[in-house]
């Protein structure tokens, strides 16, 4: 580190502290020729994860605000609180990390699937309607059967009603 006051590059580390949210280092240095003392501090230097767009061409920064306002557009005026859509945020951010590590990009496409996996579990009609805007639906039977696919994959459940008929007889 070079010395503010006299530009020698020797110095010695006083004190070194992680800040409150743990991403930088503070340090106190004093230097070795004039004994001058000075702060300076460390970070990380993360890349941006970007989106690589279905053309291929174009990237853009991952956006939690976009992804969100898709997300609660599909939850309009369903039974699902901002604490569920915003841990569905940060499951679907989080992932989207780990899967572009290496690269720092990530398919939008893939941005997607992971939407419509997370909104599966979450609520099936909220599913539905992220799809069929991701999905781009031509006509009334891709949505059908989409809607076909998903009851199929349910597993249909006995009612109360109908164990208690057996019982007593």
């Amino acid at each position: 580190m070079r010395c503010p006051r006299c530009n020698a590059t020797e110095d010695r580390v006083i004190e070194s502290r992680a800040l409150a949210d743990g991403r930088s280092i503070r340090r106190r240095r004093e230097c070795l020729s004039c004994a001058y003392r000075f702060t300076s501090y460390e970070r990380i230097e993360e890349k941006p994860l970007l989106v690589v767009k279905r053309d291929g061409s174009r990237r853009e920064p991952f956006d939690r605000v976009k992804l969100e306002k898709g997300v609660q557009q599909a939850l309009r005026k369903r039974p699902v609180s901002q604490q569920q859509i915003q841990n569905l945020l940060d499951e679907i951010e989080e992932k989207s990390t780990r899967e572009g590590m290496e690269s720092h990009e990530i398919g939008s496409a893939r941005v997607g699937e992971l939407v419509l996996e997370r909104l599966y579990d979450l609520d099936r009609v909220a599913y539905i309607r992220f799809a069929s805007v991701y999905r781009n639906y031509e006509d009334v039977q891709e949505f059908m059967r989409e809607i076909k696919g998903l009851a199929k994959k349910e597993t249909p459940r006995k009612t109360r009603g109908a164990r208690r008929s057996g019982e007593g007889t």
